[in-house]
Formats: C-alpha cells, sequence, structure tokens
C-alpha cells in the first residue's frame, strides 16, 4: 500500500507530494490537469514501464517539466552555472513483512532521514556521456539529450531493480484505449500471468515449448524435404523451418483470452475493460496491491457502469488500494467523496475533513453533479430550476454575460439539503453563495443554524426578507411592482393573480422572464448573491 508519493520534474508535476487513501482515490481534474501524468508517474515507480515498454525505452525530452527546461535553457544563456533537469518519481509504502527483504532501506529523499519501504525512479544524465552532453547543450538546440540519460531504478534499499519486485503487483487498466490490435496488451498478459503460480508458469511453458517441439518435427517436415532442394546462394547449408523457441514466441504471447468463445479483442470495450478489472481485484492471493483505472465509464451505459462499480466495490480487499480517474460524479459519489483527489495546477487537494455521513448521503444520490462544484472556480448554489434560470438571468442583465462566462457555475440543488452542498463547499475551500427561500421563518435564524458552515468571505448564505415574500416568486413581484409591465412579460391575463400563477408554474415563469427583452430588477438577495460572488475581483 502506497503511504506517500514524491514527484520532482515530471511533466506536469515540478514539485508534488500527497499521501493517498489507504483505499479509494478517485482523481478528478480538468482536462489536462495531470491526473492520468500521475497514474503513469505512479506505474513508472512501481513497474519501471510505461506503455508496455521500459522507461529507457520511452525515455522523451516531453517527460521532463517544461518550465526547468526554460529555466535551465535560459540560465545557460545568462552563462550562470546550471546542473540539466532530472526526474525523481519516490513511492514511499507501508511497512510489510513482505516489504523488508528488498524495498526497506534509506535511500531517499525524506528529511530528516527515515528507513522505511519504498521504490525511487530516477532520470539523469549519465555521467560517462558527460562530454557528448556538454557538446550538445552548446550548440543551438533547446531539447534535452536524453540520449545521454540514464534511468536509475532502486528500492529504498539501495537494490537496483531491473525488472517489477513480485512483492509490488500493479495493474492498469485504461478504458480509453482498451483495445489494442491483437485484443491483449502488456498489462493483460502480466494480470493473468500474476494469476499464475511459478510451477504452473514453468509447467505451461514446457508444454507450449512441445507443441511447438511437435509442429516442427511432424507437421513441417514435409515443407523443409522441399526447402531442402533449394539450390543457390544457400551454397552447402541446409534451409529448414522451425517453430519459435526464443522468448518472443512465448506462451504469454500466443495465447488470446475469449469471452462467450470469442476472442477478447473482439469483445466490446466496456466488457474488456470489466474483465481487466476482475482479473486485477480477484483472488486474494493473486489480486493487485495497487490497481489503477482510468475512467471507467467510458464505453458503458449507465446500468452497466453501476454493475462495474459494484463489483468494484465487492471486490476490492483491506490489501489493495485503488487510484481511478474519472470525469463521471455517478462514480465520484458512488466510490466516496472522501477518497476524492482534486488534481489542479499540480497540486493534489483531498476531502478529508468531510464528514462521514455526509459522505454516505451522496453515495445514497450518485446522480448528483457534485464535480461541477468540485471543478468550477467559484459557483452559487440555488434550490431549484426556475431559481437557476432566474439567477442566470438576472446575473446577464447586470453583468452583461452569462454566470459561467465569468467562471461562475449555477447549481441546483435539486431537493438536496443545503448543509449538505454547504459542507462540501467547505471541504473543496471555493468562493460560494447559496440563495434559498426564508419559507416564513426568520433567515437570521435559518442562518445561525448553518453558521459553522458559512463565512463573511468565501461562503455566504443569502435568504430575502419574509415581508417581501416567503418564496422567490413574491419576491420578484415584490422588486417589479408594475403589475402591468409584469404581465406583459409573463403573459398572464387580468383574470389571473400574478402571484399564484407564478407559484402553480414556477419554471414556465422563470423562462418567460428569461426569455423577455426586459431588464427586471433582481429580488435584493439575488443582487447581494451577484456581488458577492466577485468579491474577490
Amino acid at each position: 500500500m502506497i503511504e506517500k508519493i514524491r514527484i520532482s520534474g515530471y511533466r506536469k508535476f515540478r514539485e508534488f507530494t500527497f499521501a493517498p487513501h489507504p483505499r479509494f482515490n478517485i482523481l478528478v481534474g480538468e482536462n489536462e490537469s495531470g491526473k492520468s501524468t500521475l497514474l503513469e508517474a505512479i506505474g513508472l515507480a512501481l513497474t519501471g514501464r510505461v506503455n508496455g515498454r521500459t522507461a529507457a525505452e520511452e525515455l522523451n525530452p516531453f517527460w521532463f517539466n517544461q518550465q526547468d527546461v526554460i529555466e535551465f535553457f535560459r540560465a545557460r544563456e545568462e552563462g550562470k552555472p546550471v546542473a540539466p533537469p532530472e526526474i525523481t518519481i519516490e513511492v514511499f509504502l507501508c511497512d510489510r513483512d513482505d516489504f523488508q527483504r528488498k524495498l526497506f532501506g534509506a535511500n531517499n529523499s525524506e528529511v530528516p532521514t527515515r528507513e522505511c519501504a519504498g521504490v525511487c525512479l530516477r532520470v539523469a544524465p549519465n555521467p560517462e556521456y558527460s562530454m557528448e552532453t556538454e557538446a550538445h547543450l552548446k550548440s543551438d538546440s533547446s531539447i534535452l539529450p536524453v540520449e545521454y540519460y540514464m534511468v536509475d531504478w532502486r528500492s529504498f534499499g539501495d537494490v537496483v531493480l531491473t525488472t517489477r519486485p513480485k512483492e509490488l503487483t500493479t495493474a492498469i487498466i485504461d478504458s480509453r484505449t482498451i483495445r489494442s490490435s491483437n485484443g491483449v496488451d502488456f498489462h493483460l498478459r502480466q494480470i493473468l500471468s500474476d494469476h499464475l503460480e511459478t510451477q504452473q508458469k514453468a509447467a505451461v511453458s514446457l508444454a507450449f515449448r512441445s507443441v511447438k517441439e511437435t509442429m516442427t518435427v511432424e507437421h513441417l517436415q514435409e515443407v523443409n524435404d522441399k526447402i531442402s532442394q533449394l539450390e543457390g546462394a544457400l551454397g552447402d547449408k541446409r534451409l529448414s523451418l522451425a517453430m519459435d523457441q526464443s522468448a518472443r514466441g512465448s506462451w504469454d504471447t500466443s495465447v488470446v483470452p475469449h469471452v462467450a468463445e470469442l476472442p477478447f479483442g473482439m469483445a466490446g470495450q466496456g466488457q474488456q475493460a470489466a474483465i481487466k478489472i476482475a482479473l486485477a481485484m480477484g483472488n486474494q492471493a493473486s489480486s493487485a496491491h495497487v490497481v489503477m483505472i482510468e475512467e471507467p465509464e467510458n464505453h458503458l451505459s449507465h446500468t452497466s457502469l453501476n454493475a462495474l462499480l459494484r463489483r468494484i466495490e465487492t471486490l476490492a480487499s483491506d490489501g489493495q488500494q485503488l487510484f481511478v480517474t474519472t470525469h463521471s460524479s455517478f462514480v465520484l459519489n458512488r466510490l466516496g467523496l472522501n477518497g476524492l483527489m482534486f488534481i489542479s495546477d499540480g497540486r493534489a487537494i483531498s476531502l478529508d475533513e468531510l464528514p462521514d455521513d455526509t459522505v454516505a448521503y451522496y453515495k445514497k444520490l450518485p446522480g448528483y453533479d457534485t464535480l461541477r462544484m468540485v471543478l468550477a472556480d467559484r459557483f452559487v448554489l440555488v434550490e431549484g430550476p426556475s431559481d437557476e434560470i432566474l439567477f442566470e438571468k438576472f446575473y446577464l442583465d447586470a453583468r452583461g454575460q452569462r454566470p459561467i462566462e465569468d467562471g461562475v457555475d449555477v447549481i441546483s440543488m435539486r431537493g438536496l439539503a443545503l448543509k449538505r452542498c454547504l459542507e462540501l463547499a467547505k471541504a473543496l475551500d471555493k468562493r460560494c453563495a447559496a440563495l434559498r427561500d426564508n419559507d416564513g421563518s426568520d433567515p437570521a435564524e435559518l442562518l445561525d443554524e448553518i453558521s459553522y458552515l458559512t463565512d463573511e468571505v468565501s461562503r455566504r448564505v443569502f435568504i430575502g426578507d419574509v415581508s417581501l415574500g416567503h418564496t422567490l416568486e413574491p419576491q420578484v413581484l415584490t422588486a417589479n411592482p408594475d403589475e402591468s409591465r409584469m404581465r406583459k412579460v409573463l403573459g398572464v391575463t387580468d383574470r389571473a393573480n400574478l402571484e399564484t400563477w407564478m407559484t402553480n408554474n414556477k419554471t414556465e415563469a422563470a423562462l418567460r422572464i428569461a426569455e423577455s427583452d426586459d431588464v427586471l430588477a433582481p429580488p435584493k438577495y439575488f443582487t447581494e448573491a451577484i456581488e458577492f460572488i466577485h468579491g474577490s475581483e
């Protein structure tokens, strides 16, 4: 289990440290925020591979943090002595008995020095090519000469690693690119291999070699007899065909899993992802210690996604740690907001302080769009669709553009308790304005009940005065006392009572106001909320 991850100089992460949740880690963020990069870095440190190839094979100049690279070349131009950029990825592991032998030691960056289990992958200039490196850097090129770099992969016990330690069983499932040309990728072969004991692997390998030997001796003999009669450039050397017995032709590169008698590669992509997840999180004895899943919602219907998440929850054991990237509020809510890691600007923000009952509350309502709150720069909470429509209209009239164009997301609570939404807003530590009806109660009393969740700087709740109406509709009419004008905007005849009609047709009334060219006066508490949400500008 991973206790801490420290990344230096790798792509978006110039200096990055975070302590993951011991079970579920749900990574969310905007596109290009670094969610996939974080999983890639963890995979690199634990397996020494990326995209199924070794780190040395995949190494390229764009692995390095671009700001580090820019500052390096700028310093050289100014004649300042500066070391070339490096990459360091450290994974600190919990102290388990099976980690003690190879992975335990003090070969890490902790200050003060701390002995613990872990691995470190470092990419740095190879001292054997220092002259070549310097010669390249003196040229006009602004690209790092990674050909003269080396990948140093070690345990904290200073043991050089060449293959993934068996103690670090890791599974990587990327549903975005689940299908490969032959239906089986490196990660799936590794997962399948992890389910077999050493003796079983040896037995299968020997049996496979025997089958190929039989193929060579019995079934290729006629072909070889014909080939042996060829004359020409071969001289007296006899040419023959034989089944490949090298590592390239090993059994695990030749077998293809089947799903309902169809090759794995021909199964639906959602089905492929589900199978990989089940294999990775299957039997306790062979299950992966770390499972990383990229966007499990891809290629799945809502029903199938729900079934997959239920399976993940069922399969997850106490000894497994999951890292899941997602753009789905459904995934986030189902797996638990307490596991959320918001990735932004090279930082990770967790919701450790979110109460357990609030986490359970959102799990029961997985369809609620919590990600809008997580990803918004600032947001406004309103009670329902009509409130949302009218806030958008009043905001547009006041500011000249829609809220979203100012980085403000207007989110309908749709019946959710205001307290739960404010608890999430507080945990996110984002600027938030919430509007609600007074329902005939003193606003001061309503505000006092939730005062521990609000403050004057970042989170405020706005409630209309009781004397101006108990709900939004009479508040709007009070702010716009010209009845004939309101009837014209709403398209309501003199026979109907305006307040009654608006109350009985909340959404329709809001839509008619929003579609009108008339600029109406917003209720006072709406105006205050609009001003507050821009208080930091």
